[in-house]
């Protein structure tokens, strides 16, 4: 990708400097600014091949980061009218609940949470495969943050059940939405937008086990998206165009597995652990629905996985000696078998 464009990593020092900005500032202006310079980093790595899925990616994804920007602006000035500062962390007595709503608003917009989910998967299926990984972690770790640091300010009712809402909506739209699709980076797409969800149900109980999560979907992320992008010859539109080895198409589908959350994979591990940390809570009915989210996916994970199996099996050959092929499947045994290590861990360590 870098050798394509010259200044690739002029624009990934931007973005990471615009993210940092937003995550560790404690002004709303700092924090809209550190955005902005994410979004003016982010953009010429979507344009630099020059192809119409890509330009028509980069617009829709222009408009609508533009759109949570203008919220989070609007949101801020309504939250902070009455103290007369934009600090994060200043304590106000009686907070504007309209102004919580517009900046939470903001930033499910730019996250691509329910119901601001439609605009992800049509973005990311006209996207290179390095782009798609930048958009499904990277692009996540501020509104993220900024999410942790509106639940700081406020633990109301109102706010955590419209947030329940959002993460178990985003947990059945990923489901059903994957069902529905073959084009891989959809797939990818809708998987993201559970995961979300997810993240954001674990942000509610416990800041540690959301960072958690989110570490083990970046890290599982970066494996599939690596592989999937050394596997592919050109804009590979449907799982079953892999032009690759029957071993290295069997990791690729067991990393789907794992970002599925089957047990005793390393995803499942994210997984229950939010249950474990929100079970003892009052929101115990959101968990069944995020189960049952993340089972659609599964179901479908599973479909994929036997027929690429089957297609593979005549032609597997365990011979395989290009050394990348060796690599990538060492990297992502890691991932394949970590969370039958960290599950043993656990298990022996609660005996």
């Amino acid at each position: 990708m870098f050798s394509s464009l010259p200044f690739g990593y002029m624009f990934m020092s931007v973005m990471g400097v615009g993210t940092l900005l937003s995550v560790s500032s404690l002004h709303w202006l700092s924090i809209w600014a550190g955005l902005e310079i994410n979004l003016i980093g982010f953009l010429p790595m979507l344009v630099y091949q020059k192809s119409v899925s890509e330009s028509q990616s980069a617009v829709k994804y222009f408009i609508i980061q533009a759109l949570g920007s203008s919220f989070l602006m609007f949101g801020s000035l309504l939250m902070f009218n009455m103290s007369f500062t934009w600090d994060l962390l200043t304590k106000i007595s009686n907070p504007s609940l309209l102004g919580f709503t517009v900046l939470m608003g903001g930033l499910c917009i730019k996250l691509g949470l329910f119901p601001f989910h439609y605009w992800l998967p049509g973005v990311m299926a006209g996207l290179p495969w390095i782009s798609c990984l930048i958009l499904a972690t990277w692009q996540k770790l501020a509104p993220l943050f900024l999410v942790l640091s509106l639940l700081e300010l406020s633990q109301s009712y109102g706010m955590i059940l419209a947030l329940c809402l959002i993460s178990a909506g985003s947990a059945l739209i990923g489901g059903m939405g994957g069902m529905n699709q073959t084009q891989i980076r959809a797939l990818l797409a809708y998987s993201s937008i559970s995961h979300l969800g997810w993240m954001l149900f674990a942000a509610i109980h416990s800041e540690w086990s959301m960072k958690m999560y989110l570490g083990i979907y970046v890290l599982i992320s970066i494996s599939l998206f690596l592989s999937l992008w050394y596997s592919d010859s050109g804009m590979m539109k449907n799982i079953n165009s892999m032009k690759n080895s029957g071993l290295a198409s069997l990791t690729i589908m067991l990393l789907l597995l794992s970002l599925g959350g089957l047990p005793p994979l390393l995803g499942f591990i994210s997984k229950w652990l939010v249950i474990v940390v929100s079970s003892s809570g009052p929101w115990t009915s959101v968990i069944f629905l995020l189960i049952l989210g993340s089972l659609m996916s599964l179901f479908y994970y599973l479909s994929l996985f036997f027929s690429m199996f089957l297609a593979n099996l005549k032609k597997y050959s365990v011979n395989n000696k290009e050394l990348g092929h060796s690599l990538m499947i060492a990297i992502n045994t890691f991932n394949i078998l970590g969370g039958t290590l960290i599950l043993m861990i656990s298990l022996l360590s609660s005996v």
